[in-house]
């Protein structure tokens, strides 16, 4: 279904990445990685303001498989 978009603005698109205008039938990872920030070691934007006074991080992951992408290809 067509939509109207407004302003955009991409700041950085970068290796694998992909950036999807309009319909998509399907939009699936082609791989999958896992990161341990602190808070608000992730954020991007041209404009970021982050306050933290105690970051800490639970980095202990007993989990076997984090996110299966065997099917997405």
């Amino acid at each position: 279904m067509p939509a109207f978009i407004g302003a955009v603005q991409i700041l950085n698109v970068s290796g694998t990445a992909g950036v999807t205008f309009g319909d998509a039938a399907f939009i699936s990872p082609k791989t999958s990685s896992k990161t341990s920030n602190g808070a608000g070691g992730g954020n991007g934007g041209a404009f970021v303001n982050s306050n933290n006074a105690i970051s800490t991080n639970n980095v202990v992951d007993t989990s076997v498989a984090e996110q299966p992408i065997v099917g997405n290809n």
